[in-house]
Parts: C-alpha cells; structure tokens; sequence
C-alpha cells in the first residue's frame, strides 16, 4: 500500500472517533471520502445528508448522482477525481454546518487536501465557497473561475461550482440555463487540468 493511501486510511480512522462537535452525538457514520487518492481533481461539498450518514460515502443522494452522472458523461474516469465534504457528519436535518462544526473539521479536511494535492479543488456550493473565504463573492459571481489562495501548506487553485442540489429544482438544459452552466464547469475543470 502507498504511503498517501496509508495516511489517508489513518486519518479516516482519526474522523471516525471525532466527538470534537456535537453532530458526532447522532451520526450514523462519518463521510470521508470516496475517489481516488491520487486524483488531479478534489471536489469539496458541504455537508453529508441521510443517504450519505447511512452510506459513509459522499454524493450518493439524489444530488450526488446527478453529479456522478454528468461527470460520467464528460468523460471523467474514477481516477480523476477525489470527492470529501467541509464537514463529516451529518447536520440535524440536513441545515447549514455551523462555523463551530467546520472549525471542528478543518483539520481533517486540511490534512485530506495536503495529503491527496490535487491539481485543482472544486467548491461544490456556496457553503464550501463560503468555508475558504476566497474572497467576497457569490456562487453565481464566482462559478466557473478559477481563484488562488494559500491552504495546506501551498498555493492552491480552486474553482467554485453549483451544488446538484441547485439542478434539481433546475429542469433546462438550454444556454445559459443553470445545467447548461453546470456541465460547462466540469468540462472548464477537465480541460483545465490537461493543460
């Protein structure tokens, strides 16, 4: 096994036995990660919801497969992407993390970023945009750009994105229309990182 693959596996046994916030009260498991730890591209969403707190796995709800699915149909393969959330465990009714609970996470989520070092992070949503202060913006301002800042121990490319979530209620697939622009994102990333 290769040393990244062993830490990583140490870290997740670390978040396991977390009780540093309350959410580690009610939790059925805890969400760390799924992909390829030595992906180009690390995908940073909120928070786990139900299907995810009973999977331990990220993006498997309705959300996460619409993700999936259009990563699929871009072409991306299952090495190219990493995919961890701000937070690892489930807020009560799937609210908004708290600054307390991402504070209380920052350190595995940091130390996951350090040891997968991807090429680029994608900020899935506006709390994962909101969790690196990039700079005073919005999703709808900032998606699809590219931004710099220093995280983990070095400067870091990072581009914002929608949240699937957003798509569902979102049924157009014309230009311009959230989907479109969506799709137009993931194919920016992946073009971005062959460059």
């Amino acid at each position: 096994m290769d040393k990244t693959k062993e830490q990583l596996r140490t870290l997740k046994k670390e978040v396991q036995s977390c009780v540093d916030c309350p959410l580690s009260k009610n939790r059925t498991n805890t969400v760390f990660s799924d992909g390829s730890e030595n992906a180009p591209i690390m995908f940073i969403g909120e928070a786990p919801g139900k299907n995810e707190d009973e999977t331990g796995l990220p993006f498997v709800g309705r959300a996460g497969q619409l993700l999936r699915k259009y990563l699929n149909e871009i072409g991306y393969k299952s090495d190219d992407f990493y995919i961890a959330n701000t937070i690892k465990c489930r807020p009560p009714e799937n609210r908004k993390p708290t600054n307390r609970e991402k504070k209380a996470c920052e350190k595995f989520l940091q130390k996951q970023i350090e040891l997968v070092n991807p090429k680029i992070i994608v900020l899935v949503g506006s709390t994962a945009l909101e969790s690196f202060m990039i700079e005073k913006t919005t999703i709808t301002k900032s998606r699809g750009k590219v931004f710099e800042k220093e995280f983990a121990g070095k400067m870091r490319k990072f581009i914002p994105i929608f949240h699937p979530s957003y798509l569902l209620r979102q049924h157009s697939e014309e230009q311009d229309s959230p989907r479109f622009l969506f799709k137009k994102d993931l194919l920016h990333i992946k073009e971005y990182i062959l460059k």
